[in-house]
């Protein structure tokens, strides 16, 4: 990852399959993102709806579903595999 952009952020989001996003970011890097052990806990529960997952939107900076649910496009970063 590039480190000359101290602001990560996801600009684009695709539903793959399952509970696996393709996101980009704004440093031009593709990482795809299985939320499945994300949503077993908590409000996080609601991803395991798959309509609901698909859902999603993007906010100014990250993948967003109804203004409830979000993560650090850091931490999904990390989370993510290359694509």
């Amino acid at each position: 990852m590039t480190t000359n952009n101290p602001l990560l952020k996801v600009v684009a989001a695709e539903y793959v399959r399952d509970y696996t996003l393709r996101l980009t970011f704004n440093t031009g890097e593709v990482r795809l993102v299985d939320f499945t052990p994300l949503m077993q806990k908590g409000i996080c529960r609601k991803l395991q709806d798959l309509d609901y997952f698909k859902s999603f939107r993007l906010d100014p900076f990250t993948v967003d579903w109804n203004d409830e649910i979000g993560f650090a496009p850091r931490y999904l970063y990390e989370r993510g595999m290359a694509a």
